[in-house]
């Protein structure tokens, strides 16, 4: 099959404006193989049209443009049939509207939709008794905007910066894991609790996707800020065996997706410079590489699949946010909440799912596509069979001497018989490097002296119940501000109980007085029951189901 060409020339070129040009150099590349074809199915003909913005029928008129063309550029330029030499298809007073439109109520912050756009254009028009144009005629005038001051002007100059060129390039890949990009973004929706399904807040989504692929490989959904905890647990997720995680889960997916990265590609957040995380990777041969400061688009990628993912919870799940003001409007989001945490991500995995079946824009494939052609090429990437070890290597650092009666982190002693050996030679031996989830401190990992395995130590008063750091933190906080000064271990604990027993108090009274609030509504709504009269054995009623006579309309008003 003879390869397209595109060939250019003066012609056309000089007439046409830069960015028609532009719009006719992707055409081009796109629709320039297709031409070739004897014969173009309805699923490449989609994928043009999802990559080229337009309709399947718009594509089988370019590709015949293209086939009856002499190979030029211009053979795809817009605008070429134009209702007649030298005409539009338009009124002028109806193109002045749209310009108009356009400037002032389009090209907002509040990011309209083309449909919303177009009802408002279709408004203006019947206004002033002029013929209102099709929504693909107004969706054409907004296409052929400048594209870098279409988003700068609805997104900001930020997000318009991945549209711009930049010095240097990004790193290129060919294969997968070659390159995982990780970001992190707080998810416009409030989920509620499990036990009374009140609005507890907005969670946070950490995502892992693969460079050459664009598959999603790993994502963690959470109450907890970025940190490197979620690092280490989105880590975790791609480099392991999802299937125990999606049998967890009850959803069927088909997520394979996974294995060891290569190297992580990062913005320069804290969490993403870590110890634990520089540590984690050099222990699994990892590498680390980092955007550079004030490039954004470099890290276009991740990004965007998070703006995907954005927008499907907006259309799609109550209790959304929004991202700004003029989108929610009265919306109230608090109000419309559903979805608990776990609902939220079983939700997102089958997401994630349909992402992967559907074709992306720059691959002009689905990912899952991708995927599978890569691994038919190089074999399946391996995964960490032990998944725990694994964390363990990406948690938090901390180091401590060993003492006779163990280690003591944040006034909390943890022991075991293992460490017996060497607290013997203790004075020896140099500070141990222990991590720790901050999510459950009820137990610790120590790096032994060797530097081979983590041994797992558990609380030295095993009665202790399992906390949190921030519970940890928050106790000791209190303590002080009571003026203990030299904190014990038993009242550190007995704050941490007086702690909870005040929220559980508190979430009991809240749950009462939301059901009483409730039932005072309902019975203030609900009429009041009616109650039967005896029939009287001659009347009417007698003779007809007895049934009670009708209340009056005045006494029905009186409810």
């Amino acid at each position: 099959m003879a390869t397209y060409t595109p060939r250019i020339t003066e012609h056309g070129v000089v007439t046409l404006s830069e960015q028609a040009w532009e719009r006719a150099c992707r055409r081009a590349e796109i629709i320039g193989p297709l031409a070739q074809s004897e014969t173009v199915g309805h699923e490449a003909a989609d994928a043009a049209a999802q990559a080229l913005g337009l309709s399947r029928r718009q594509v089988y008129v370019l590709v015949r443009r293209a086939r009856q063309g002499v190979g030029l550029v211009t053979d795809l330029a817009p605008g070429q049939s134009s209702g007649g030499k030298g005409k539009g298809r338009l009124p002028e007073s109806v193109e002045r509207i749209i310009r108009e439109l356009i400037q002032k109520r389009f090209l907002t912050k509040q990011k309209r939709s083309i449909a919303a756009f177009h009802r408002e254009v279709a408004q203006a028009c019947k206004a002033q008794k002029l013929r209102v144009p099709a929504r693909n005629t107004v969706a054409l005038r907004i296409a052929s905007l400048d594209q870098i001051k279409t988003v700068r002007r609805r997104e900001g100059q930020d997000a318009s910066r991945e549209l711009q060129g930049a010095g240097g390039v990004p790193p290129t890949v060919s294969e997968p894991l070659e390159q995982v990009q990780i970001d992190h973004t707080v998810i416009d929706l409030v989920v509620v609790d499990v036990r009374d399904r009140q609005p507890i807040g907005r969670p946070y989504l950490t995502l892992a996707i693969d460079a050459f692929t664009r598959c999603v490989l790993g994502m963690v959904v959470t109450l907890e800020a970025p940190s490197a905890v979620s690092v280490g647990l989105c880590l975790a997720h791609v480099a392991c065996d999802k299937r125990p995680w999606l049998e967890g889960l009850d959803v069927e997916v088909n997520w394979p997706m996974g294995g060891k990265p290569r190297l992580l590609y990062l913005d320069n957040a804290a969490e993403f410079k870590s110890e634990a995380l520089r540590r984690g990777c050099e222990q699994h041969g990892i590498r680390l590489d980092y955007r550079p400061p004030g490039q954004p688009h470099y890290g276009g990628i991740v990004e965007r699949i998070i703006g995907t993912a954005m927008q499907m919870i907006h259309d799609n799940l109550p209790g959304t946010t929004f991202s700004n003001p003029g989108q929610r409007g009265e919306y109230d989001a608090e109000k419309m909440a559903a979805l608990t945490l776990r609902e939220l991500e079983r939700w997102l995995t089958l997401a994630v799912g349909t992402y992967h079946g559907s074709v992306h824009n720059g691959l002009f494939q689905p990912p899952a596509a991708r995927w599978a052609e890569a691994v038919a090429r190089i074999g399946v990437p391996p995964v960490v069979t032990r998944p725990t070890a694994f964390l363990v290597d990406f948690l938090p650092v901390i180091r401590r001497t060993l003492t006779r009666t163990g280690f003591v982190i944040d006034h909390i002693h943890y022991y075991a018989d293992a460490l017996k050996p060497w607290i013997a030679r203790r004075d020896r031996l140099p500070a141990f490097l222990i991590r720790r989830d901050p999510r459950d401190i009820s137990r610790i990992w120590v790096l032994e002296p060797e530097g081979q395995h983590y041994l797992e130590i558990p609380y030295r008063t095993l009665s202790h119940p399992a906390v949190t750091l921030w519970e940890q933190r928050q106790a000791l906080a209190r303590l002080r501000q009571l003026g203990r000064e030299q904190v014990d271990e038993s009242a550190l604990f007995r704050m941490i109980g007086q702690m909870r027993e005040i929220v559980s108090t508190a979430q009991k009274a809240t749950r009462k007085a939301r059901r009483d609030a409730d039932r005072r509504q309902h019975l203030k709504l609900s009429p009041p029951p009616v109650k039967p009269t005896p029939p009287d054995a001659d009347s009417a009623d007698s003779q007809v189901g007895n049934l009670p006579p009708a209340k009056p309309f005045e006494q029905i008003e009186e409810w």
